[in-house]
């Protein structure tokens, strides 16, 4: 049992025998300082009013009878107005070493989820050019939630919702098909909103090859949709090829084509209306958002009988919800700050309670190169790929800065001190602290020390505070998996590997392992440091990242 559930079940258990509730708002928390004990619990100070005593009597009470139950407990001290600081035994965080030996890969892994299914859609890029480093950014966000999610116990989906409908499908047909023009010797130009990228060049260049001057036959409507399907089948590709590079899957690929070729999107319009969360207004199909909340009514079809995006995005959530999902996660750009509300009362009027859809919000990437602004517009084709910066990188880079900070704060992302082999550099701090244990185990090897099964009457001596502080932290890590589980966020993970991979730094430059003072102590240290290694291992999976053995 871990430290907080350990404190937790004995508070509760006299709690109940002094027959009090326990309160909503209670709270077990690690101290800012460690003069305070290992935890920390505000209860006494709540429930002073239930019981009609002081704070510091009842929290005086709570010491008794906790002392006379908890044997791991070191001591109990009252604090302040009341409050009950815990400090541990040291063989309480020893014993974290035979856990983490027994779980190995699963260490950390939880049935918080209870097998909820949730579904993670992410990336969800228009097919119109290749994915640039915002998109990145989603993409490692997306991919490390639904495996913090699983870890946890969740029943996680992850999708991709292809935009392959609207206007601009249209733009991007009618786009390839002016480079094509161009290729048959017609003076045809680009205006601005049109897709200026190269990228586009290649795609009229194959349907030359393929077709010769046979397009210019064509009606122009029909050569548009067949440029379209042309440049959407080779842009997909490539964002299938980049994302799987990145180490990122999707299990379904749903098309937004699809909802209309289905007729969901009139289905689900339909069904609005019968619920009288829909009405016609001035020729118009208005969706009662004001029921929500919101500001205004908003529009689902407009009078010339034009579907709003809004209209299949509730079609595409109703079929979320159809195909049996709890909750749904959508990570979106930081710009659909003002479209989130609104999604989420789509989301209501059909039926699914509150809190159903959580949504992400994502802000962009600030590109630098040596401190320098780098420029990026998917229309004007004037940015740099994902695939670019992976190449120049590399993909663990890449993913560990994506998650290095909370997904929506602005995050800057320079290519030169990204690269750099040093402290400075989170990435090589966090992955130098798995290659560093597993040199000194190289070593080990080399001079002839087994490294194999030790006993754990070893563990005693385990006992400075540097192993405290190590062990401490190691036992944290179930606690930080079900914090990022709960609140959707993996820079939870990135935070703890940061701290854990500082103190293990921190311990290899105060304690010597090999050269120990004896032989127990040795084998001691190697087993700390081997279940710091693994802790190290199955936190970078989780943000898909690897846990180099060299550097």
């Amino acid at each position: 049992m871990f430290a907080r559930e350990y404190v937790e079940k004995h508070l509760r258990e006299v709690v109940h025998e002094l027959g009090l509730k326990w309160p909503d708002k209670a709270s077990i928390e690690t101290p800012r300082e460690k003069s305070f004990g290992d935890l920390a619990c505000n209860l006494a100070m709540l429930l002073a009013g239930q019981a009609g005593e002081k704070p510091r009597d009842l929290a005086a009470r709570f010491k008794d009878m906790m002392l006379g139950r908890a044997e791991k407990l070191q001591s109990i001290e009252i604090a302040g107005p009341g409050f009950l600081n815990f400090t541990f035994k040291p063989s309480f965080w020893q014993s974290i070493i035979p856990v983490i030996q027994k779980e190995q890969e699963g260490f950390g892994s939880s049935d918080l989820g209870r097998k909820h299914k949730i579904q993670v859609e992410y990336v969800s890029a228009n097919p119109t050019g290749p994915l640039h480093i915002g998109h990145g950014r989603g993409a490692a966000l997306g991919d490390s939630l639904a495996r913090i999610l699983r870890f946890a116990g969740f029943e996680a989906s992850t999708e991709y919702y292809l935009n392959d409908a609207g206007r601009q499908m249209y733009v991007l047909g009618d786009s390839v098909l002016i480079r094509y023009e161009q290729l048959c010797g017609l003076e045809a130009e680009l205006s601005p909103d049109h897709y200026q990228g190269e990228y586009l060049q290649d795609d009229a260049r194959a349907l030359y090859q393929e077709h010769g001057r046979d397009l210019l036959k064509q009606d122009r409507e029909s050569a548009i949709a067949l440029c379209r399907e042309k440049a959407v089948q080779s842009i997909l590709a490539g964002i299938k090829e980049d994302l799987e590079h990145f180490g990122v899957e999707h299990q379904v690929w749903f098309s937004e084509q699809g909802l209309f070729d289905r007729g969901e999107v009139q289905k689900t319009l339909e069904w609005l209306q019968e619920k009288d969360m829909a009405y016609i207004h001035d020729g118009a199909l208005w969706f009662r958002s004001t029921s929500f909340g919101d500001d205004k009514d908003r529009v689902l079809q407009k009078s010339d009988g034009a579907l709003t995006y809004f209209a299949s995005d509730i079609a595409y959530h109703h079929n979320k919800f159809n195909r049996g999902f709890e909750t749904v996660v959508d990570i979106w750009g930081a710009d659909h700050h003002g479209y989130a509300p609104r999604m989420q009362a789509a989301v209501q009027a059909l039926g699914r309670p509150a809190g159903s859809l959580r949504v992400i919000l994502v802000q962009l990437v600030n590109l630098l190169r040596a401190g320098q602004q780098v420029s990026m517009s998917t229309r004007s084709g004037e940015f740099v790929t994902l695939r670019q910066v992976m190449e120049e990188v590399g993909v663990d880079a890449c993913r560990f800065i994506f998650l290095s900070r909370k997904s929506d704060s602005h995050l800057d992302f320079d290519l030169e001190e990204v690269k750099k082999k040093s402290m400075d550099n989170p990435v090589f701090y966090v992955q130098y602290a798995h290659a560093r244990i597993c040199s000194v185990f190289a070593k080990a090897a080399e001079r002839g020390i087994d490294t194999g099964p030790e006993p754990q009457s070893l563990l005693h001596l385990l006992e400075s505070q540097e192993d405290l502080d190590l062990l401490k932290q190691l036992e944290m890590f179930p606690d930080m998996v079900q914090a990022a589980a709960r609140n959707l966020s993996p820079h939870h993970i990135s935070f703890y590997l940061r701290e854990l991979a500082g103190l293990l730094h921190r311990y290899y430059t105060v304690h010597s392992v090999l050269n120990a003072d004896s032989r127990e102590l040795i084998h001691a240290r190697m087993l700390l440091l081997q279940a710091t290694a693994r802790v190290l291992s199955n936190g970078l999976k989780l943000l898909g990242v690897h846990a180099p053995e060299k550097m």
